[in-house]
């Protein structure tokens, strides 16, 4: 059984075989030797000094990524532009008579570069493994002359929808054409939403509002070039049209509200980058608005991503809504023996000296409440402007600082005690000694 496959793979080897033991075939083969040695001494002279530029690009780390990607494959880059130069020169002086090597050659030092810098760049390793599979058989097709023959065979089958018809090269040829115009979509609108985030006569809200506009438009002109490009008939999508928009109205509830509500939000600037908010239990302030959350940050480093409708229908405490500056008490009692005028001046001194408290902004002051049950009750009240880096612990500091003042004036803080008045006096008796005593 082995006999007759083993006797087929000699059968279609046996051409290449002699082909590659010609006079044409080794001197292909020595000048792709050949040229591969100036190559990597080209990419090891070019290399550093490219990399060098590439680590002045700031603030675009997409673009960063695909350079990098590249940059480490340049000799490839180099060995095929060699092979290239060779080909060009092999068809005007005639020596060798054939360039099938060099083109081979030429086609896989090309498809190498691109193929392993595209796989680097893609990050989902499903994707990743796809394309390599479809770019490499594509490339083997090609080396080896059969692309029309693969092309007729995946042509064949199909059906006709809206006067298109729909075949498996279709779907190939869209879904590859698709990606890559929608990849640069996606990669131009953060260009250009990057661009709008410098422009500083714009508030925060409309930055991001305008930057997800650009974004959307972008990607939206994608897929309608994407479907122009492969003759598309759009009223054939009218079929589907009723089905989809029963789709979004039940499976896709909560995205639309969500998104709709993103949009409120960055309509009305409630709230905005930056801000500190409070909505339940979440203390922290916004990092970035997305188009299904928002990004909150809380001060033990966790990232909360909460749902934009939770902001349009839920109480939100915005510390910086419409004033960055927060004001807080502290409540405290001394004992009554203290001067409540002298204690007022402290309390207010040790709040100045805590060093985020605002006092340019309002100086901090300090009433008297209450006589209470075992001391007089003060309460403290200073302003911050930076309510993202806490709460709790400002409060802290400026309890520190009144102890610290307190003890070095003398004054004491109480504590809560009680004296017990016994209206018969008690009687003592000497403690019975012990028998034999």
């Amino acid at each position: 059984m082995l006999d007759p496959l083993i006797q087929s793979l000699l059968n279609w080897f046996a051409p290449l075989v002699d082909y590659l033991t010609t006079q044409d075939a080794l001197i292909q083969l020595a000048i792709i030797a050949t040229l591969s040695v100036p190559a990597l001494l080209i990419a090891r002279y070019v290399e550093p000094k490219l990399e060098e530029r590439a680590r002045q690009i700031k603030g675009m780390p997409g673009l960063l990524r695909v350079v990098s990607a590249f940059l480490r494959r340049i000799k490839w880059l180099f060995f095929a532009l060699l092979l290239a130069i060779a080909n060009i020169a092999v068809e005007i002086i005639g020596i060798p008579e054939s360039t099938y090597l060099l083109r081979s050659a030429m086609v896989l030092a090309t498809s190498w570069l691109f193929i392993n810098a595209m796989s680097a760049i893609i990050k989902r390793r499903t994707l990743r493994a796809l394309f390599t599979w479809l770019a490499w058989i594509y490339v083997s097709a090609y080396i080896l002359g059969v692309v029309g023959d693969v092309v007729t065979i995946l042509d064949a089958p199909g059906f006709t929808l809206g006067g298109t018809r729909i075949t498996p090269w279709l779907v190939i040829r869209l879904s590859l054409v698709g990606a890559v115009l929608i990849w640069a979509g996606v990669a131009l609108g953060n260009f250009f939403d990057r661009r709008i985030q410098q422009i500083d006569e714009l508030t925060p809200s409309l930055r991001v509002l305008f930057g997800k506009i650009v974004r959307i438009a972008l990607i939206f002109v994608a897929g309608l070039l994407v479907l122009q490009a492969f003759n598309i008939n759009l009223t054939a999508l009218t079929v589907l049209s009723g089905a989809v928009g029963v789709g979004l109205g039940f499976g896709l509830q909560k995205v639309v509200s969500n998104f709709i509500s993103g949009i409120i939000i960055l309509l009305d600037e409630s709230i905005k980058p930056g801000d500190t908010i409070t909505l339940g239990e979440t203390f922290g302030w916004i990092r970035e608005l997305r188009a299904r959350f928002v990004s909150v940050i809380t001060r033990d480093g966790r990232e909360f991503l909460i749902p934009n409708e939770d902001f349009i229908t839920t109480q939100v405490i915005n510390w910086s809504f419409s004033d960055r500056y927060v004001r807080l008490d502290v409540n405290f009692g001394v004992s009554y023996d203290s001067n409540p005028h002298e204690v007022s001046k402290l309390a207010i001194d040790a709040a100045a000296s805590v060093e985020r408290v605002a006092t340019t902004y309002r100086a901090p002051v300090c009433w008297m409440t209450e006589f209470g049950e075992s001391s007089l009750n003060f309460k403290l009240r200073f302003w911050i402007e930076d309510p993202q880096k806490g709460l709790t612990n400002i409060r802290g500091k400026v309890l520190l600082a009144l102890w610290d003042t307190f003890k070095e004036n003398d004054i004491r803080i109480p504590f809560p005690h009680r004296e017990v008045i016994f209206n018969t006096p008690l009687e003592t008796k000497p403690a019975e000694k012990p028998p034999g005593e």
